[in-house]
């Protein structure tokens, strides 16, 4: 919103922006009386929300004033009061400035009257820390770069006002989620990433229905659904549905009963067909996404789908590259968007507002065919699952070594009940024999299920090379050891840290995900690891915990607080930088505290 505005006061896209501020100035307001002058905008946002109190609907409204001649933009916050009419809010009211200083160069600055009388909710007000540290720097960069993307604007398909309405509504809703996310996955990032992917969905099945002419909410299912929240929402919201996947997660237990999730493994085929469901979900669903089109296909001709690709995977196995000059990403999103023209959808592309980068969906919700072709169709999508697999057999086979000859006989094995010409299909068929669906019990590889003392004994490598290497400076410098006798080591890449370690080390690390790198951070207690460097954390830097964390993070802390010994009170040769009574772990085994995750199970049997 801002940056189109911006874009009106005629920014220089060829110079650079070399100054990003926030002053503090009560800022100049524009006339808002009268039609604006040529070249100035003058526009009205409204946005409602929950008070929180239950007592009903706020409604917040912005006006927005752009004044081309002085390069400002300036943002009144309206307040409704008790008789109906809208106040500014004065201790709100903000500016965006846009400055020549000289020749090439220019200033952007953000002006507001006061920080002690500022308001922020975070939704509707935002935060001047916001304002000046992450709002100032993308406006800068937005207003000179001139980057053409390989991708639709964002929210193409929807109406963007409405989306920021139902959006502001759902995260309120639902923020209560973040506190009590009994997942190892980020909270907010999860949280707000399904909270923005129903609005999206929302809106765009509101504008189906009057599209169509529907009345009736539409159904769904929500292949591969993870945590599930995104099912919640979309049932919590009116629309009837389930989701469906391979492994039950914690938080299904939080939602209730109106929430059907199902743990079930899918496999393409005649059995997993959804002839009474309008709407077909794949958000990150991984392997089954490029048979998300075909499951919609043959579901029925009104079916549609939506999916968000992430992680490649083809019909059969991992994506395979075939084309170098488009990047991987974007090439993935032309297989699957080639696999719905195939299926016959009228495909759409679009891009989300999600914490992600991989934010672009696609969209199939009409048919280029008419109901009568349904056969001819089908009959497509076989041969092209055929085609795809033979040659992406090939192409890995060609890789191995075996030419085309060795693996004909294992892909007419495996394709041979499949496809064109052969009469035993039945109808509990499998698609894709070959289909690998994802396991029930996820794989740790993540050097957490690696053996103990191999681990150890890394972690002991590591540290003893950052150490050394500044042993001979420290003894030399002895005006720098009287200030701090503590040797906090010298900071390594991950390149020259690997370099020190043998190759049996390395080559098992390598089939853990993340390899060296997952490992030193998994070693949070010894590393920090920052910008692809290893460093020896020093606990005397180390922020103390923080008030706003989660009840449930803070709970997790104390209880483990002592229950592991020191590793540097026992490795490092000046000790632990901190005084026992300080240290979150044990300096000797008189101060071990028993676990609490130890003690329930010990209860428990």
């Amino acid at each position: 919103m801002q940056y189109n505005l911006l874009q009106k006061l005629h920014l220089p896209f060829t110079r650079k922006i070399v100054t990003s501020k926030i002053c503090f100035r009560e800022p100049e307001v524009p006339n808002r009386r009268g039609p604006p002058a040529e070249g100035n905008k003058n526009l009205l946002f409204v946005a409602k929300q929950q008070d929180g109190l239950n007592h009903g609907i706020i409604f917040h409204c912005l006006q927005i004033f752009s004044d081309a001649f002085n390069g400002t933009v300036t943002f009144l916050p309206l307040e409704e009061n008790s008789e109906g009419k809208y106040q500014i809010k004065k201790c709100n009211i903000y500016q965006i400035q846009l400055t020549h200083i000289k020749d090439e160069e220019w200033s952007m600055s953000i002006i507001v009257s006061s920080s002690e009388n500022w308001f922020s909710d975070g939704i509707a007000y935002p935060k001047l820390a916001w304002l000046g540290n992450e709002l100032l720097s993308k406006l800068a960069k937005w207003s000179v770069e001139k980057k053409h993307s390989e991708f639709k604007s964002t929210l193409s398909l929807i109406p963007v006002t409405k989306y920021s309405k139902v959006y502001q509504e759902l995260k309120e809703k639902y923020k209560e989620m973040v506190k009590v996310w009994p997942e190892v996955t980020d909270p907010e990032k999860f949280v707000y990433e399904d909270v923005a992917i129903a609005a999206y969905l929302l809106i765009l099945w509101e504008e189906e229905r009057k599209e169509k002419g529907l009345f009736k909410k539409q159904s769904f299912v929500d292949l591969g659904c993870g945590n599930g929240l995104l099912v919640h929402i979309l049932s919590n919201e009116g629309h009837s549905g389930r989701g469906i996947d391979v492994r039950r997660r914690k938080i299904w237990d939080m939602y209730g009963s109106e929430t059907h999730l199902e743990e079930c493994t899918i496999m393409p085929g005649d059995s997993h067909l959804f002839p009474d469901i309008d709407w077909l979900i794949g958000n990150h669903s991984d392997e089954l996404t490029p048979w998300i089109p075909v499951i919609a296909a043959r579901s029925s001709y009104s079916c549609c789908y939506f999916v968000l690709p992430c992680c490649f995977f083809d019909f059969h196995g991992k994506y395979s590259r075939r084309q170098s000059k488009k990047t991987q990403y974007r090439e993935y999103l032309d297989f699957v968007s080639q696999v719905g023209f195939v299926c016959g959808f009228h495909v759409e592309e679009d891009c989300l507002r999600i914490p992600s980068t991989k934010r672009v969906c696609l969209i199939g919700k009409n048919r280029t065919y008419p109901p009568a072709q349904c056969a001819l169709i089908d009959k497509q999508i076989t041969q092209y699952i055929h085609d795809h697999q033979t040659c992406t057999l090939v192409t890995h086979d060609r890789r191995a070594g075996f030419s085309h000859n060795d693996a004909s006989d294992n892909v007419c094995k495996e394709a041979g009940t499949e496809f064109p010409g052969n009469e035993t299909e039945t109808a509990g068929r499998i698609w894709m024999p070959g289909f690998q669906p994802r396991e029930k019990v996820e794989q740790v590889r993540n050097c957490a299920a690696l053996p103990r003392d191999f681990v150890d004994d890394v972690v002991l490598n590591v540290a003893n090379l950052l150490l050394n290497a500044t042993q001979e400076k420290s003894c030399c410098d002895t005006h720098s050891a009287s200030m701090n006798t503590w040797n906090q080591g010298k900071s390594l890449s991950l390149k020259e840290v690997a370099e020190h370690l043998n190759k049996e080390t390395l080559k098992r690390l390598k089939s853990e995900y993340g390899g060296l790198q997952t490992l030193l951070k998994n070693s949070h207690q010894v590393f920090e690891v920052l910008n692809g460097r290893v460093h020896i954390r020093d606990w005397r830097k180390e922020k103390p915990s923080s008030k706003n964390k989660p009840e449930v993070k803070r709970h997790l802390s104390a209880e483990a607080f002592k229950t592991r010994l020191c590793w540097f009170f026992i490795h490092h040769p000046d000790g632990c930088s901190l005084p026992a009574e300080s240290c979150p772990y044990a300096h000797g085994t008189e101060e071990l505290r028993q676990s609490q995750i130890m003690k329930k199970k010990k209860h428990t049997q």
